[in-house]
C-alpha cells in the first residue's frame, strides 16, 4: 500500500512540475508595410533618420561583411551583397541558434529583416517584436558592412 501511495505523490509531483516547465512560444508579427512612424502591429519603429546610403555616393559593388553583434542569446552577424549600387542581398554568417526558443524567433525573423533591409536598401529596418535581440544586432552588423561599401 505504500509503494502506491508513494508511487501517486511521486506522479503528482512530476505532473505538477511538468505544468510550470511549460513555456509559451513568442508570437512574432511580420512588420508592417508602413512608414517607420507608422507602428503596425506587433512591431516597434527604429529611430528615424537618414539611412546610411541615403548620400549621393552610391555603394561600391561586392559583398561586405559587417561586425559580429551581441543579441544576447548568441551573435549576429551578416554579409551584405551590393551590385549597381544597391544592396541586392543580405546573408546571416550567424544568428542565435543553440536554444530551443532562440531558433524558433529566429526562423521568423530573419527572412523579415532581410526583406526589409533590402526594401528600404539601408540598416534602418523596423524591429521585430519578439525578436528585439536580433533585429537590433542584424540592424548593427549590416550598418558596419555597409559602412565599408
Amino acid at each position: 500500500m505504500k509503494k502506491i501511495v508513494i508511487g501517486i505523490v511521486i506522479l503528482g509531483i512530476f505532473f505538477i512540475y511538468s505544468i510550470g516547465v511549460r513555456h509559451e512560444q513568442p508570437v512574432i508579427s511580420a512588420p508592417s508595410s508602413s512608414p517607420a512612424g507608422g507602428g503596425g502591429s506587433g512591431v516597434a519603429s527604429t529611430s528615424g533618420g537618414t539611412p546610411p546610403n541615403a548620400s549621393s555616393t552610391p555603394l561600391k559593388d561586392g559583398t561586405f561583411t559587417g561586425t559580429s553583434e551581441d543579441a544576447y542569446w548568441g551573435n549576429v552577424q551578416v554579409a551584405a551583397t551590393i551590385s549597381g549600387g544597391k544592396i541586392t542581398d543580405v546573408k546571416f554568417l550567424q544568428y542565435p541558434n543553440s536554444h530551443q526558443t532562440s531558433v524558433y524567433i529566429n526562423q521568423q525573423a530573419m527572412p523579415y529583416l532581410q526583406q526589409e533591409a533590402i526594401k528600404a536598401q539601408s540598416a534602418n529596418v523596423q524591429t521585430i517584436s519578439g525578436a528585439t535581440y536580433t533585429s537590433q544586432a542584424f540592424q548593427q552588423s549590416l550598418q558596419s558592412a555597409l559602412s565599408q561599401a
